[in-house]
């Protein structure tokens, strides 16, 4: 059975991101990786990328293996499962040479992330008095998953179990509603304070997007994407144990 925690048999934790041309991106999840090392200090932090940046997939397995690593879980940092979860990072496991891995469950579906976004939205100004008066725009990326899309619905219907006076989910790309739509919709039904709250891991070209609508229809708060808050540091890593206690599971 595998010791999880300990440096010398627990396995190597493989922070996988989708990656992006932007620079802030890939800055943000090397902050996230800090952290999340700080919490696991005896336990081996990577991060890789599945396009645009280095290390990708392999490489970073490579590296592992080189070091001598026994077993790893991948931890998509991906908020649905969609198509990077569900085709490209199995298949860049698959191909890759290093220990043995396990893929790990997406981040979405917990509770940590309403948090995470709860987080982001103080931090932009308002409080939890706010809660009440103050509708909130879920702004996400699109996809052409039905499973991605309702993962989105499931977190706004958990926030809006917050306190929050609506909440409603928005994309940037793919299916609409579109984020300034849902703004212009929560005035028209009366509601005085608008905030939008990107549902995104880091900064890139979509969370400029939604920013750019959001200032566009006049929303009055605009947060951060969740990045690398303590939230998402330890929901990293409870993936990554549930995973890992999957596999000792399996072993037994």
């Amino acid at each position: 059975m595998t010791a999880v925690g300990t440096s010398t048999t627990a396995p190597a934790l493989l922070l996988v991101s989708h990656g992006s041309r932007d620079p802030r991106h890939a800055g943000t999840v090397r902050a996230l990786t800090g952290r999340i090392r700080s919490r696991r200090p005896g336990v081996t932090v990577v991060t890789a990328f599945l396009e645009f940046d280095v290390p990708g997939v392999a490489g970073a397995l490579e590296d592992l293996r080189r070091a001598g690593a026994g077993a790893a879980v991948a931890v998509p940092l991906l908020l649905t499962r969609a198509y990077h979860a569900k085709t490209d990072l199995p298949a860049a496991l698959a191909e890759a040479r290093g220990p043995s891995v396990r893929q790990a469950a997406v981040l979405g579906g917990s509770p940590l992330l309403v948090r995470a976004v709860e987080r982001r939205l103080f931090e932009a100004g308002l409080s939890p008095a706010d809660r009440s008066t103050t509708g909130v725009v879920l702004a996400a990326a699109g996809s052409r998953d039905p499973e991605a899309i309702e993962s989105v619905g499931a977190a706004a219907r958990e926030l809006r179990r917050a306190g929050w006076r609506a909440v409603r989910p928005a994309f940037v790309t793919g299916r609409p509603p579109r984020p300034g739509d849902v703004v212009r919709e929560l005035r028209a039904r009366g509601v005085r304070r608008v905030a939008v709250a990107p549902y995104v891991l880091a900064p890139g070209l979509l969370p400029d997007r939604i920013a750019a609508e959001a200032a566009g229809a006049r929303g009055d708060v605009l947060s951060a994407p969740l990045g690398d808050t303590p939230e998402l540091a330890h929901l990293v890593t409870q993936r990554w144990l549930e995973a890992c206690e999957m596999a000792d599971a399996h072993a037994d």
